[in-house]
């Protein structure tokens, strides 16, 4: 297989393509993962009619959405204990067999306890992909395209949303589900064929394999220098054994946390769960089916235009642009649903506003709350405590997102939709603060130059305040 790929990269000197298909087939998962996100909110309705196959309740219904995020935690955890002993290329494969069981036992679920244990299981594997990939693809790109490869997470998760919209709008739920089970299945059996992470094989000594895996992404066999730099960098992080006693580490934790908190206390995930159920409620000018359709082809499509432009513009001030047009949107939506429901002003004239301050809120999260924390988390950690800090940053993730989604619902459902849109503009306002004031910018550094700068920031912190101790003491 090796010399297969030598002779490719003959044809193909200087070439990144391996860099580009790793990525194309890791992201299957991503996809999958998307659709099971995705899959509530043309589900659900569903589900909910009086001659559904599975009478559920509305609680229950929010359960069979929301279980997912639990088993995202479960998922986290096990990821977290994998991805240094098994490696990131068999974490990403392992993954692919509860998504199908999962896809299996949705296609013939009688029941709300088969659902609910499908969902928990397709949570596990999304913890599975969300600890591998992002680490995976920050480990094998090169520093001017580590962007859009990173961008690349999003953007499937996001065509995995559409499609399971489409699908779930004109199918069956089993007939959806049955489609679905093609794509885990089909990175179960081409991935097997892409190598390594090259900063994994030098983590466990395998310095001839890190070569032919360099030799592989580099589209090269000159691949000496960045091999010795690479052994380096692991040996100089692989000292700091402690995995969040040096500060700089603790740091990349915090802007993990932060970037992460911005992107989902804006509610991304609990729209993406009740998309359709929104749209019914903001009025008749759009049908939900096609209004969610329309969203997630919108978020889509800008997420890929960021993928492209963010190691052009850079990650701050997308993420600027982005966490302020989010909270502007978020408040008029918040602002119509409250005069419809605690007024008795006529509203039927405007149901426009709510479908279009929608529409332009997936607009400005796709331009950068979309896919730069993602992004940063392939980034910002050293070697040595990635896949323990990107274990923790999922466990926090499904923290959060299972704690806003059950807030939308309960919210919604005993004070009203106004309700939690306000919540998420006042949390879309912190996380501009946090942007503002604590995100660093990493376009076009090296994963070794992004640790460098952690640490000389630190450094810069601790002297400016060593030296205003210093004057206050004269």
């Amino acid at each position: 297989m090796t010399n297969y790929y030598l002779f490719v990269n003959k044809s193909f000197n200087g070439w990144l393509i391996f860099q580009y298909i790793a990525m194309i087939i890791g992201t299957l998962n991503l996809m999958t993962s998307g659709m099971h996100y995705g899959w509530p909110s043309p589900s659900l309705p569903k589900l909910l009619q009086n001659d559904s196959h599975i009478p559920i309740t509305s609680d229950e219904g929010s359960w069979i959405a929301v279980i997912l995020l639990p088993g995202c935690f479960s998922g986290s955890v096990l990821g977290g204990l994998l991805l240094d002993r098994i490696g990131r290329k068999y974490v990403i494969l392992l993954s692919s067999i509860p998504f199908i069981i999962s896809w299996i036992m949705i296609a013939y679920a009688r029941s709300f306890t088969i659902l609910v244990t499908a969902r928990y299981l397709a949570g596990i594997s999304d913890g599975l992909i969300c600890c591998s990939v992002p680490i995976y693809l920050g480990e094998i790109a090169d520093p001017k395209i580590r962007g859009l490869l990173g961008s690349a997470v999003s953007v499937a998760w996001l065509f995995g949303i559409l499609v399971i919209n489409v699908l779930g709008s004109y199918l069956t739920i089993a007939d959806a589900a049955l489609i679905s089970l093609i794509v885990p299945m089909l990175l179960l059996l081409t991935f097997p064929f892409i190598p390594e992470s090259p900063y994994y094989l030098l983590m466990k000594g395998n310095v001839e394999k890190a070569k032919n895996s360099l030799m592989v992404f580099k589209g090269t066999n000159n691949v000496e220098d960045e091999l010795s730099r690479l052994k380096v960098a692991v040996e100089e992080q692989s000292r700091n054994a402690g995995k969040f006693t040096v500060k700089s580490t603790r740091r990349a934790l915090y802007i993990t946390m932060g970037s992460r908190g911005a992107q989902q206390f804006s509610g991304t995930v609990a729209i993406v769960f009740y998309a359709q159920i929104i749209f019914k409620e903001a009025g008749d000018s759009v049908s939900p089916e096609i209004g969610s359709i329309i969203y997630f082809s919108v978020q889509l499509i800008l997420s890929g235009i960021c993928s492209i432009i963010v190691d052009k513009t850079g990650r701050r001030p997308l993420m600027i642009i982005s966490v302020t047009g989010a909270g502007i949107a978020l408040l008029i939506e918040g602002v119509y649903f409250y005069i419809k429901s605690t007024t008795d002003i006529d509203v039927s004239r405007y149901s426009l506003i709510p479908v279009v301050a929608l529409m332009i809120y997936v607009i400005m999260f796709a331009l950068g709350l979309q896919t730069i924390p993602v992004i940063l988390l392939g980034e910002i950690f050293p070697t040595n405590v990635k896949a323990f800090a990107i274990s923790f940053s999922d466990i926090y993730f499904a923290v959060i997102t299972t704690t806003v989604s059950k807030f939308f619902q309960v919210t919604k459902d005993n004070f009203g939709m106004h309700v939690p849109f306000f919540a998420f503009t006042g949390c879309c306002v912190l996380g501009l603060l946090f942007v503002l004031f604590y995100l660093p910018e990493t376009k076009g550094k090296t994963l070794e130059e992004i640790q460098e700068e952690l640490k000389s920031e630190e450094g810069e912190a601790i002297s400016k305040y060593e030296n205003y101790q210093k004057r206050l003491k004269s």
